[in-house]
């Protein structure tokens, strides 16, 4: 297949996907993610938008001292980063894949300078066969340690690029309809053309290692409908999630365009 001819998918991986829920990032779940963009490279592109590199750092610094402000996630995440990427780099490579770091924060997508800046870098990248692995500046800036977990800037980004289709890796089966889940049975609701609506849907609150939650989730599948783009909630907990996703083998939510 002409490199044209493939379609894009932008892939947001949650904290909670790559340390597997525990205190550790998963270099597991990394060549899970790797051998599934190997297996579906002749059909697809891919960019990720990679959160984790506070998690990471959680391996090497005593939190009890650090961590507990803005200032000190700020270094933590300087901390991380570099460790996040070469889990990446190392694991990808083994597969034959490349990667490559870029790190953005809210103000880029502002101006029109950085914009065109970041539309024309990553297309470069991914048309030399490197993976694009993006987080945002913390150094620099300080929303999506706050809140949001890379989820806004995954769907700035995507709307950016013009992908094809945005899947955000996460700790649950997509959105469960509130009834459900407050009868311990968690129905996912499979497909949603009205984003509006899944707001009633929602529960409160926030995964233990990621600050976004479904909400951000949401706010952000907002974003990417108002730009035609689809979106898809699956468990990045999950092996294969990616092409169980795609086979129909695996419950998930699927928001698609009006």
């Amino acid at each position: 297949m002409d490199k044209s001819d493939k379609k894009r998918i932008l892939l947001k991986i949650g904290s909670n996907t790559l340390t597997r829920e525990t205190d550790q990032i998963s270099r597991g779940k990394i060549e899970d993610i790797g051998r599934q963009i190997y297996e579906l490279r002749d059909k697809y592109e891919f960019i990720i938008v990679s959160s984790g590199a506070i998690a990471v750092a959680r391996q090497f610094v005593n939190l009890e001292s650090m961590g507990k402000n803005i200032k000190e996630k700020q270094a933590l995440a300087a901390i991380g980063q570099p460790h996040l990427m070469r889990i990446f780099q190392e694991n990808f490579r083994e597969l034959g894949l490349f990667t490559s770091q870029c790190l953005l924060s809210y103000n880029d997508f502002e101006k029109e300078s950085s914009k065109e800046n970041i539309f024309n870098t990553i297309n470069i990248l991914v048309e030399n066969n490197y993976i694009p692995i993006i987080n945002e500046n913390d150094t620099v800036a300080t929303d999506e340690i706050q809140f949001g977990d890379n989820d806004k800037l995954a769907a700035l980004t995507a709307t950016l690029l013009k992908v094809d289709l945005v899947i955000f890796a996460s700790n649950t089966n997509g959105i469960y309809t509130r009834s459900s889940m407050e009868n311990g049975e968690k129905i996912t609701i499979a497909e949603v053309h009205d984003v509006k609506e899944l707001k009633k849907e929602i529960a409160d609150g926030k995964s233990s290692h990621g600050t976004g939650g479904m909400e951000s989730k949401v706010d952000a599948a907002k974003i990417l409908q108002q730009n035609n783009i689809e979106t898809w909630l699956v468990n990045g907990l999950e092996d294969n999630f990616i092409v169980n996703a795609m086979a129909g083998k695996s419950e998930f939510t699927k928001i698609i365009n009006k």
